[in-house]
């Protein structure tokens, strides 16, 4: 008789298909275009504009997908939310000055509160939803 050796993976690290980490990534990539928009709002909102100011960003996050491996916890706070937030705007703000495009420090603050918002908020609603279900009998 044969028996599986038991899980050693920690239930936050476990998905099931590719629903959870696909969902977390298009949330990801939808709040970054926002935050692109939002910035870009006073100013020409085309297609071509939003792309161009959200892509160091969306590089960004795409980087920090893939170095932290968020595929593996996509909902956690900690560490690999946080890994990400800050991955995404130190290669964002990098890549904005290496084209020689603005990052003033008001701009800065901005950029690190207002994606700090968006990729770790998702994050803390799941961890609580998680939380408060736990908690409940049956």
């Amino acid at each position: 008789m044969h028996t599986s050796a038991p899980s050693t993976t920690l239930p936050e690290d476990r998905t099931a298909g590719s629903g959870p980490w696909a969902a977390a990534l298009a949330v990801d990539v939808l709040l970054v275009l926002l935050f692109a928009g939002l910035g870009r709002r006073t100013h020409a909102l085309d297609a071509a504009g939003l792309l161009v100011t959200a892509g160091p960003f969306l590089a960004g996050l795409a980087l920090g997908w893939l170095v932290w491996r968020v595929r593996r916890a996509p909902f956690a706070v900690r560490p690999h939310g946080i890994a990400l937030w800050v991955t995404t705007v130190a290669v964002g703000l990098g890549l904005r000055l290496a084209v020689g495009e603005g990052t003033a420090p008001s701009f800065v603050l901005v950029t690190f509160a207002v994606l700090g918002a968006f990729l770790l908020g998702p994050r803390v609603l799941v961890a609580a939803l998680r939380a408060i279900r736990s908690r409940r009998p049956g």
